[in-house]
């Protein structure tokens, strides 16, 4: 695999109806089984490594911490590795179905060389 990693933070689409639904009982977002990204489906093949930021709410006294993003590193059906995470608010001015967006991509072919294009599934 390729030791380049790309820095994207692009937007993501889940593969329609494949959420994991144990997951969201406990109160984690359903891990979908896949992704469409630049028009083109990926599978996800295995989750390498799960983990959660944190951040103090803007402007409050207090210290509370609030959950912020759900990041998982994955490995896909292009046989790349994928971090990706999950925002449990969408920003002002976004869009409320836009959760979900790739931070970064490693292995593969890289996106640049393909003319933008991924390797399709």
């Amino acid at each position: 695999m390729s030791e380049v990693e790309e820095f994207l933070s692009e937007p993501l689409k889940p593969l329609a109806g494949t959420f994991d639904a144990a997951a969201m009982a406990t109160g984690m977002p359903g891990l979908p089984a896949g992704f469409v990204w630049r028009d083109q489906p990926y599978a996800i093949t295995g989750e390498l490594e799960a983990w959660k930021h944190t951040s103090a709410e803007g402007g409050r006294a207090g210290g509370e911490r609030y959950l912020r993003r759900h990041y998982y590193r994955l490995r896909m059906s292009d046989d790349s590795e994928w971090t990706v995470y999950f925002v449990r608010q969408t920003p002002r001015g976004g869009s409320p179905k836009t959760r979900w967006f790739l931070y970064s991509k490693r292995g593969g072919t890289p996106s640049a060389d393909r003319g933008g294009v991924p390797a399709p599934v």
